[in-house]
């Protein structure tokens, strides 16, 4: 445990020898292990104020502080979806975009990875489960902030960050529009411009 606080109070100050893969690890053993049993000096608490008891914070100002990301292929997959279909969200907002995809490439009903999730129907115009994969438009990530923060939320997720925002959803949708399908499927959580939704059905299982 004291590990996980050492490793978040260098990420905190910027320490340029903790390595990323190291960086991102601690950040998941804090998570999963909690802080709420640790005895945390004055210096360590003011370190710490941006971070949840959960080891995650979804604030920009804390994920800023995270060291460059970077991975293999489901997590490159992941990075583009969260910047084509959710950039202009909140830092929440993007974790509950990822924590869909996650929750997808675990469900029977969708492909087993994140990349099948992401372009599964992706050449079907139109027809695809995320529309910038298929409406036809060149798929270049140009914002480079952007890029880094999607990158470091994914990271984050495919590593096994918890999932706690949007209670097991496997859809979403922009608030500005209403799709028939949604009147189908239990509301779980709203968060900045959409709403969230699994199956009844799972929903009675929980």
């Amino acid at each position: 445990m004291r590990k996980c606080l050492t490793a978040l109070v260098v990420l905190v100050l910027g320490a340029p020898a903790v390595a990323a893969d190291t960086a991102y690890k601690e950040v998941i053993a804090t998570e999963r292990q909690g802080l709420g049993s640790v005895t945390l000096s004055r210096l360590e608490r003011l370190l710490l104020r941006d971070t949840d008891s959960d080891g995650v914070r979804y604030s920009r100002q804390w994920l800023d502080r995270l060291p460059p990301a970077k991975g293999g292929a489901q997590w490159q997959c992941l990075t583009e979806a969260l910047y084509f279909e959710a950039r202009g969200e909140t830092v929440k907002g993007q974790f509950a975009v990822a924590e869909v995809i996650m929750n997808r490439a675990e469900s029977a009903r969708f492909p087993g990875s994140v990349c099948g999730v992401v372009k599964q129907g992706t050449g079907a115009k139109h027809r695809c489960q995320f529309s910038y994969s298929c409406d036809g438009l060149p798929e270049t990530m140009t914002e480079a902030a952007a890029v880094r923060r999607a990158g470091k939320i994914a990271r984050l997720m495919v590593d096994g960050a918890a999932r706690p925002l949007t209670e097991g959803a496997t859809y979403y949708h922009a608030k500005s529009v209403k799709p028939r399908w949604a009147r189908k499927f239990a509301r779980t959580a709203t968060i900045g411009v959409h709403h969230f939704y699994k199956p009844q059905v799972e929903l009675s299982q929980n």
